[in-house]
């Protein structure tokens, strides 16, 4: 059997390397590879090549970029080349990159949302991991960027501080009786009184408290008062604060539903989360797309592909998100 997988891997390397100016070629045939063997082909290719995969998919976009006349690497193309580089990295790695994109200072904005997904959507040993691999690729210590970001009071960045404390507190079971009791907290200094949400209040739960344990205060909030906490945070006259915490809880509380708004908010261009729908898509196609595209589909009465097809250029980059979008998710990795 090993030794079937071995030829199997070899020969998909040999088909990679003669096709390596053939985006196109590349990004369907290892859009359909599992994590296992997509790790099997980057070790197996450096073996028979001397090379890394991933190092020559980013060479091959950036010379798609410059034949192209665009230096940003926008084109379809290169965009594909991107995603699919991306695509094949171990998944701490991946977060790893992701986050320092999101966190350069050369950028115009600090990537929030994709930050959070991360601290939100991954298991405290995910995060020590990216932490250590972040710190051993980009000599930087993630934590520290974190501080850094401006403006520091930044409603977002208050709430990242937080959750980034949340992985490091004490992971005790879950408990109902702290979740009943931090619900009531969170209606007594929230939509139970006049005024704006009490943001130490909130921000103390968050760094105190696993998202397990977060998750499970919301869902005994709604039990309590016949409605989701995010609902509450929906008050006219509330501010910034208030929207970044709506994110957050519905990240933690019902991330198949989440995680498809930001798609729609992406798919229609409705937002300035502009990598919002290849990172999206890169890191739950391997989780729970499937439910993804069950929730898209309910709420906005149309298939998730057929969105993206209608509303993204034809040419690589929309055929390997489809590719992607189309592969089952049959079984949830440990980093979900």
């Amino acid at each position: 059997m090993a030794a079937t997988i071995n030829l199997a891997c070899e020969s998909d390397c040999k088909e990679i390397h003669e096709s390596i100016g053939n985006l196109s070629h590349l990004t369907q045939a290892l859009a359909t590879k599992s994590q296992i063997q997509r790790t099997q082909i980057r070790e197996k290719y450096k073996e028979m090549y001397g090379e890394d995969l991933i190092n020559c998919l980013r060479m091959r976009t950036t010379q798609l970029a410059k034949s192209e006349g665009n230096e940003l690497g926008e084109s379809s193309s290169a965009a594909a080349g991107s995603a699919l580089a991306l695509w094949m990295l171990d998944p701490v790695e991946r977060d790893a990159v992701v986050a320092r994109e999101a966190l350069d200072q050369k950028s115009e904005i600090t990537n929030f949302r994709a930050l959070i997904e991360m601290f939100v959507g991954r298991k405290s040993s995910h995060v020590v991991l990216i932490k250590q691999v972040y710190q051993v690729r980009f000599g930087r210590v993630i934590d520290q960027d974190i501080l850094c970001i401006e403006p520091p009071h930044d409603p977002y960045k208050k709430i990242l501080v937080a959750l980034v404390a949340s992985h490091k507190a004490h992971h005790a079971d879950l408990s109902q009786h702290i979740a009943k009791c931090d619900a009531r907290r969170l209606y007594q200094t929230g939509e139970g009184r006049a005024g704006a949400i009490d943001e130490a209040v909130v921000l103390e739960l968050l760094s105190k408290r696993s998202i397990p344990q977060l998750n499970l205060t919301f869902s005994t909030y709604k039990h309590i008062y016949g409605h989701d906490y995010a609902k509450s945070l929906k008050n006219e006259n509330y501010g910034e604060f208030e929207d970044a915490l709506d994110v957050v809880v519905k990240c933690i509380y019902n991330p198949p539903k989440y995680y498809a708004q930001t798609l729609y908010g992406s798919i229609k261009g409705m937002t300035k989360d502009k990598g919002g729908l290849a990172r999206v898509i890169l890191s739950r196609a391997e989780v729970d797309m499937d439910e993804i595209q069950r929730v898209y589909r309910k709420k906005y009465g149309v298939e998730m592909i057929e969105a993206i097809c209608e509303s993204i250029p034809a040419g690589d980059y929309r055929d390997f998100l489809v590719a992607l979008a189309r592969k089952a998710s049959t079984t949830a990795t440990a980093f979900s």
